[in-house]
């Protein structure tokens, strides 16, 4: 099992972010994701890979443009977003899959 695989499934549900420090819509949605790491505690981890040092696991997952969310239940990816979004829309989809 590769690393990319332990990660996906070290909980019943968690978030993946592909980003890229260079990508002004990925600096926007950091302080989000980290409010949103806050509000849900250890029940949702959330994982932050950028796509510059964790360029092969990107390519497999899928992830061509960033940022990129993508929400794995059971190692299977279940819900993805490309692009900026809302705080509260974000947390609201980690909530469904993760109840």
């Amino acid at each position: 099992m590769t690393e990319y695989e332990n990660l996906v499934n070290s909980a019943p549900a968690v978030l993946v972010e592909f980003y890229a420090t260079w990508c002004p819509h990925c600096q926007r949605m950091m302080p989000i994701v980290a409010d949103i790491r806050e509000l849900l505690g250890d029940t949702l981890p959330i994982y932050q890979l950028d796509i510059d040092k964790n360029n092969e696991v990107a390519e497999e997952a899928g992830a061509n443009s960033v940022p990129t969310f993508v929400i794995y239940r059971g190692g299977q990816p279940v819900w993805r977003h490309s692009g900026e979004m809302d705080g509260n829309t974000l947390l609201q989809k980690l909530q469904q899959f993760n109840s």
